[in-house]
């Protein structure tokens, strides 16, 4: 089966399948690239607790088994993956490919072709599904390809796609790696990690002397022959902005224009979501609306804690890596505090009724996992006389108590604001959540123009 970007899937359930391999393929456009594939055993706040957690091919085996790396040639690796043997501490498992020292020689995954992730039983040697992703990609120096969790006592695998600037370096710290070596050079970060746990080392070095061949990867520059021209593919915003003019059909949305902008909660308790990609997926599938909506095709984007940022809008050209970069690299945004709505709200009316004074509507998604303040239905109740609809989100297990009671609140002008629950986003397929973000902006559209509002 054919996976796309974001696509879920089951791997135990309905099958007897527990001992895995993932097979992880790419091509170079031109000789000199060198390319590295790990894994990274997470626990459920998507850290790694201990450094033996990383497995590459300096670590080729997780501590109690459940996951062996080796090296398939020059354009390969593959990871071998008993699931019976996983602890229930591990959560998660990222598999992630780098480009060995990037930055440094101005290497970049626009350099790579053919990057593909086969998921197969190797009990049976039955391929159960393939991923082939990276048409997106450009600036990129790392990728997480796709990810294996745990849901309701089974296992699944999610296919991300999602590219990071900096390399293996940024990525153990996303993971929660302490990496001293600011240089990005990889082999330094990986030295790092095994210097403070030796206890792997001597663990696994009998294992190493059976297998020379992955333990002799230097990082050496690896030399490999010019690739074939890739095939275009439709990359996945194309596919998701195919089911946006879907949805809009069905909503009587289509010839509506809407200039549209994303507020994303960067809580403490967001951390995880930000750090496995979650948040990437989601303005990634949002700009969909906004490329259909908006004729400028460019999605503008505010993050919020305590304090707030308004961020550069996002453009296809620019999404790849534009959560890394923006927002998780950037440290002048303050991040994983506590929640304060109406700042970031105020100045959202701001651009849109002073800064940029027009009748046309404004459809603001707004993500947040809990914790709102009650002063937001003010703002909300004010602001039901001006050109903007307020779509919120909420995601994770909170009660939502403040944003449940937007849809009823009386005394407002019009009914501004709507709100949907989705309890994990990232499983939710574009085909629902489409639907429920554009479930209410018609009636809103309608009330607001009856009032001479638009």
């Amino acid at each position: 089966m054919q996976l796309s970007k974001g696509q879920k899937v089951d791997i135990t359930k309905g099958r007897e399948a527990q001992e895995i391999s993932i097979q992880l393929r790419w091509n170079t456009q031109h000789s000199g690239v060198g390319v590295d594939a790990a894994a990274f055993l997470l626990s459920d706040q998507n850290r790694c607790e201990r450094d033996e957690d990383f497995i590459f091919y300096g670590n080729p085996v997780s501590r109690e088994g459940g996951v062996a790396h080796s090296a398939e040639g020059e354009n390969g690796a593959d990871l071998s993956i008993s699931l019976s043997r996983i602890p229930q501490h591990y959560a998660r498992i990222a598999v992630t490919l780098t480009i060995y020292e990037g930055e440094q020689r101005n290497q970049r995954m626009k350099d790579l072709s053919g990057l593909q992730l086969t998921l197969a039983d190797r009990r049976t040697g039955q391929e159960l599904y393939r991923f082939e992703y990276g048409a997106d990609l450009s600036e990129e120096t790392a990728v997480v390809a796709g990810e294996l969790y745990r849901h309701q006592g089974e296992w699944k695998f999610s296919a991300i796609g999602s590219g990071y600037n900096g390399g293996l370096a940024a990525l153990c710290r996303s993971y929660g790696l302490e990496v001293e070596q600011e240089s990005g050079n990889e082999a330094a970060a990986a030295a790092e990690v095994l210097e403070r746990a030796p206890e792997v080392v001597e663990q696994t070095s009998e294992l190493m002397e059976q297998t020379p061949e992955v333990v002799n990867k230097t990082p050496e520059v690896i030399r490999q022959p010019e690739a074939e021209t890739p095939v275009n593919v439709l990359s996945s915003i194309n596919l998701r902005k195919k089911i946006v003019e879907l949805t809009l059909v069905k909503k009587q949305l289509t010839g509506v224009t809407a200039r549209v902008g994303i507020v994303l909660d960067i809580t403490g308790s967001m951390r995880s979501l930000y750090a496995r990609g979650v948040v990437q997926e989601v303005v990634e599938r949002i700009l969909a609306v906004a490329s259909k909506f908006d004729d400028n095709g460019s999605l503008d984007v505010w993050v919020y804690d305590t304090e707030f940022s308004r961020l550069p809008p996002v453009t296809e050209q620019e999404l790849g890596s534009y959560v890394f970069t923006h927002i998780m690299n950037n440290d002048s945004i303050h991040k994983f505090g506590r929640n304060n709505e109406p700042p970031v709200m105020q100045d959202v009316i701001g651009k849109y009724t002073k800064e940029e004074p027009d009748t046309t509507p404004v459809f603001i998604i707004f993500i947040n996992d809990g914790g709102v303040v009650k002063p937001t239905r003010k703002v909300i109740m004010a602001a039901s006389a001006l050109p903007i609809f307020w779509q919120f989100v909420g995601i994770g297990d909170s009660d939502f108590e403040v944003l449940k009671q937007l849809d009823t609140m009386s005394g407002r002008l019009v009914d501004n604001a709507s709100f949907i629950h989705l309890d994990r986003i990232e499983d939710v397929s574009d085909e629902e959540l489409y639907d429920q973000l554009l479930n209410e902006f018609p009636q809103w559209l309608r009330a607001a123009k009856a009032k001479s509002i638009l």
